[in-house]
């Protein structure tokens, strides 16, 4: 393992090199802030200024997070897998004792996700998408989407490149970017007969890449913080967000990541499980595999048959919870900026906005649009659409606990410090051209481990910049590829790791089987993010060629590779 991650220099002293000696009277207290979204928690780690840790954990801190994915992949029962992890780490918090164990467990861990603001947000927002896609359904309207679709290969193709470029579309953030593009898709891509495993992917790998990249986006704000505090500590004097903005060819992962899936797209072929959830779905009709237990559950087929679709009845309500997203957040983060007496630019107000806020606003106008619109339309009546409404929000019941279970362990992990055994287990030596490379696996490693993307950039941020800073001086594109690696390297993890909250809404608004969605969606992420690697990040910053180059070569080695281990379908 330490070969093949090559290792990072985070503990004190000198390089193997000898560049980058970082002294103990430089150590400085940091506090990391550790982020689901628009919510905060504060972990306290000891950092230097060169970036350096003092991990207080062992190896067992990993054990829980482990033990739950390792369940989850073998077994697919995600629920099972994921109370047995929190359990564990409930277990190793307690001292080993089994009964203080179980009441930490339902007392501390699951309280504490659930009282959480920002986890509350998620929480409640998802039961009223489920209410209003509920409305949808049952009024008619997503019968009235799949109709406007013929079932032909053409159409097929178009219904997987129509998902990647709605999802492109909804680029300010990537809960709502999964939560609408999913659901509004679902019946079109059912009646195309693509699987739902394919639909999660489609939708779970535009969500955060696009929004990752996006100038303007609930992540900017994060992103651009971490890299002016940074700055300010290091005394290096350059414009934050314009770093942020020079720092884009380098994510090489994001970008590659959006043209393999529309690459996928356009030549209607796949690999591994993907190849035979797609063989499945379109040679015998089974859009998710049999016993599969879908995160979302709503039944199309118990519409009645004498209500007609009604295409407006889908369309409309998905409408007004973008322009309403648009708004909340546009004038949350404006009245934030002038609070603060800063200048209303737009990209300040979008920063400063509370996401989760504005997603919940426009859920609630979403789920109140379709209401009026079933009972208007005369495709129900009042009690009949409130019944539909409730029994929208009970399909989204299995997700909800997911998301509880998975936010539980993440606070466990950072209870057991499971992200400062990653960073000090990973090594006490580095050169500088291998530390982008190095930090994306880093990163992807936290990421996967915590589940969280956005944790993954508070903890690293304090820890890579300043040593790429002293390890390579000067160096822009060292400076500019570490900045990147942590960014990629987050959502790399983000995508693949079970216990992703991204991950889960994406099964949850496509009613894919969670496990399924984690499977198929893997190597995927493993072959993109291995040729990021390999053809862009360690040439990149060994200097044989820039950025742009990189993406060109790792564009044309992904497609070569892909056309060579995947598979078409057939008619």
């Amino acid at each position: 393992m330490r070969a093949l991650l090559v290792i990072l220099a985070i503990v004190g002293g000198s390089s193997a090199s000898g560049a980058g000696a970082v002294s103990n009277d430089e150590a400085s207290s940091v506090e990391i802030q550790t982020h689901t979204k628009d919510t905060t928690s504060a972990v306290s780690v000891e950092a230097s200024a060169g970036g350096s840790a003092v991990p207080t954990s062992t190896w067992i801190s990993i054990l829980p997070p482990l033990f739950a994915i390792v369940l989850a992949l073998l077994f697919r029962h995600v629920l099972v897998a994921l109370i047995l992890g929190v359990w564990l780490g409930a277990f190793l918090l307690a001292d080993l004792s089994p009964v203080a164990s179980f009441a930490r467990l339902l007392d501390t861990h699951l309280v504490d996700a659930i009282a959480d603001r920002g986890h509350t947000s998620i929480l409640l927002f998802s039961l009223l998408l489920g209410g209003m896609l509920g409305l949808i359904t049952q009024s008619g309207g997503a019968k009235g989407l799949a109709g406007w679709v013929s079932t032909d290969t053409e159409s097929r193709r178009r219904g997987q490149l129509t998902t990647w470029f709605l999802g492109l579309l909804v680029f300010f953030d990537d809960y709502a970017n999964s939560l609408l593009v999913g659901a509004s898709m679902r019946p079109v891509t059912d009646r195309l007969r693509i699987s739902r495993e394919k639909l999660a992917f489609l939708v779970d790998a535009t969500a955060a890449p696009v929004a990752s990249l996006a100038l303007i986006s609930s992540w900017i704000g994060v992103e651009v913080g971490y890299i002016a505090d940074q700055f300010a500590h290091l005394g290096i004097e350059r414009d934050a967000y314009l770093t942020f903005v020079e720092t884009i060819p380098f994510r090489f992962y994001p970008i590659l990541m959006l043209l393999f899936v529309l690459w996928v797209g356009l030549r209607g072929r796949d690999f591994g499980p993907m190849l035979r959830a797609e063989m499945r779905s379109l040679r015998d009709g089974l859009v998710s595999r049999p016993g599969a237990q879908p995160a979302s559950d709503f039944h199309d087929e118990s519409v009645p048959a004498d209500v007609p679709g009604r295409p407006m009845n889908a369309v409309i309500p998905v409408i007004v919870v973008v322009v309403a997203a648009a708004v909340g957040i546009y004038v949350d983060g404006r009245s934030k900026v002038l609070e603060a007496g800063l200048d209303p630019t737009l990209r300040a107000v979008v920063g400063e906005a509370s996401s989760s806020s504005a997603i919940l606003w426009a859920t609630g106008a979403g789920c109140a649009a379709a209401l009026v619109l079933s009972v208007g339309s005369g495709a129900l009546s009042f009690g009949r659409a409130i019944d539909a409404w409730m029994s929208g929000m009970k399909s989204m019941l299995y997700a909800v606990v997911i998301l509880v279970l998975a936010w539980a362990l993440g606070g466990v992990c950072k209870d057991l410090d499971t992200a400062g055994f990653l960073i000090g287990a990973i090594g006490d030596w580095i050169v500088p051209a291998w530390i982008p490379a190095s930090v994306f696996v880093l990163a992807a490693l936290v990421s996967f481990a915590t589940g969280t993307s956005w944790g993954t950039m508070a903890i690293l941020f304090p820890l890579v910049v300043p040593l790429a800073h002293r390890v390579a001086p000067g160096q822009e594109t060292i400076l500019l590829g570490t900045v990147s690696s942590i960014l990629a390297g987050s959502v790399w993890g983000d995508h693949c790791s079970p216990i992703s909250d991204t991950t889960v809404l994406s099964s949850m608004a496509t009613s894919c089987d969670h496990m399924d969605h984690v499977r198929t969606q893997l190597p995927y992420a493993l072959l993109v993010g291995g040729i990021s690697l390999v053809c862009a990040e360690l040439p990149v910053a060994a200097g044989f060629y820039g950025p742009w180059v990189g993406l060109l070569v790792g564009a044309a080695v992904l497609v070569v590779v892909f056309e060579l281990i995947s598979r078409p379908l057939g008619p």
